[in-house]
């Protein structure tokens, strides 16, 4: 059975912030392979979630460089799986952290977003780490980024933010059942 619980948005910015310029040892780093910027910001929001979905192609997961999910460290990937893209639909409606896409005035602390090159290439993406008025402050990886002004990423010329709006997680209470009827605690 699934239950929903909140995402822990304090928890996945303390984690962007402190690892923003650096490298956490328990992940590998995909600088020089594409970029580590997925790979940061799906740790952050693991940090947030505490849940991962093992499914294997359509999950978001990371268990070393070799077994990880696609969406743990691809753009497009993340987004998919995130928000429930058709192929990825049945995974989203499953454990792990969900999201929807927002207008930026709905975007919250510890929420993502992605940018797009003028190819129309969804190519980086970062966590909002906190507010300076009306700017948006990010952290991010493959730039090495604590608490960035957005408005500074001028290359990107489309921007899509993505709302963490909860994580599901799986429920166990079929033992519930056999102690009550064993009359064990």
């Amino acid at each position: 059975m699934l239950a929903t619980k909140p995402y822990n948005r304090a928890r996945a910015v303390e984690y962007a912030q402190k690892w923003a310029l650096s490298r956490n040892p328990l992940f590998a780093d995909f600088t020089g392979r594409g970029g580590n910027c997925t790979n940061f910001i799906s740790q952050a929001v693991l940090a947030g979630s505490c849940t991962m979905n093992y499914t294997r192609d359509f999950g978001w997961y990371y268990i070393s460089l070799e077994d990880r999910a696609p969406a743990w460290s691809g753009v497009e990937y993340f987004y998919d799986f995130m928000t429930g893209a058709p192929d990825f639909a049945s995974q989203n409606g499953g454990v792990g952290p969900y999201a929807r896409e927002v207008p930026r005035e709905e975007a919250e602390l510890g929420d993502v977003i992605q940018y797009a090159n003028r190819a129309g290439d969804w190519y980086h993406t970062v966590m909002i780490s906190g507010f300076d008025g009306d700017e948006i402050l990010v952290c991010a990886q493959s730039d090495n980024a604590l608490d960035r002004p957005l408005s500074s990423y001028t290359n990107a010329v489309e921007k899509r933010f993505l709302h963490i709006e909860g994580v599901r997680f799986e429920v166990n209470d079929d033992l519930c059942f056999e102690r009550l009827l064993a009359g064990e605690v």
